[in-house]
């Protein structure tokens, strides 16, 4: 595992919404949706990680609860008084107000696993490294535009092997470059990538978390009223023509 350091102006963090195998497609559920979120350090420690405690304590006796949209769902687990529905229309709300006051900058990318192989065929990226490949080649007019150049971020871990081929992945179009970034661009940041389990209990992977589904939703059904997706379309990357949204193909 690679230090992320502790000096960086922002950190990074990635969860995902959606199967990346391209084995099998849930005809229901046929999107991938990577979504990474940035937030600075000082306002990660000074007002995100008080305020992700302060929510919970509201309706647990300890800060120990993951949040997790589709246990939230389901209501599984410790969420199991959300089947109450004034208690879940008070934790919705709760949620929702939190989203909303979190500044964060976020990026949405969608992979179409049905039109992906459909239109490419053996020769369709897998979509997890497909997607965040397009993510860091929005992040990196993000950095630009805060005169930065370093970017620690964390994953949500999803099992040894496709850890190591992520980070493998990741590592090598960083120093190849993509067919949009040059080498020599990538090659001038520092993108330390780590993974950690949804047991270690990040906020900053339970904000990437509770973001990713609300996007998901609204790309399957764009005509269905989606609040949440209201508040997290607020802080989507937008800067110029680069947008930190991107539905593909």
């Amino acid at each position: 595992m690679r230090n992320v350091g502790g000096n960086s102006r922002f950190i990074g963090f990635i969860d995902e919404c959606g199967d990346h195998s391209m084995d099998t497609i849930d005809k229901d559920f046929p999107i991938f949706v990577l979504c990474l979120t940035i937030i600075e350090r000082t306002t990660y420690i000074e007002h995100i990680i008080p305020a992700i405690a302060t929510l919970k304590l509201k309706f647990w006796n300890h800060e120990g609860i993951n949040l997790h949209s589709r246990d939230i769902r389901k209501a599984n687990g410790p969420y199991g008084f959300l089947q109450v529905p004034d208690m879940r229309k008070s934790f919705l709300a709760e949620i929702s107000n939190l989203i909303s006051n979190l500044e964060c900058t976020i990026f949405i990318m969608c992979i179409d696993k049905s039109k992906h192989i459909t239109k490419y065929g053996p020769r369709a990226e897998n979509p997890y490294e497909f997607a965040l490949k397009m993510c860091m080649e929005r992040v990196i007019h993000f950095l630009k535009q805060n005169n930065e150049c370093e970017l620690p971020i964390i994953a949500e871990s999803r099992g040894k092997r496709e850890d190591e081929e992520l980070e493998r992945a990741f590592y090598e179009f960083l120093a190849c470059g993509t067919y949009f970034i040059p080498a020599e661009r990538f090659k001038s940041l520092k993108c330390p990538l780590v993974f950690w389990d949804k047991r270690a209990n990040i906020a900053g992977l339970q904000v990437a978390d509770l973001a990713a589904y609300p996007c998901a939703r609204h790309i399957l059904k764009p005509e269905q009223p989606n609040q949440a997706f209201d508040i997290i379309n607020q802080k989507i990357y937008a800067n110029g023509s680069v947008r930190g949204w991107k539905v593909f193909p």
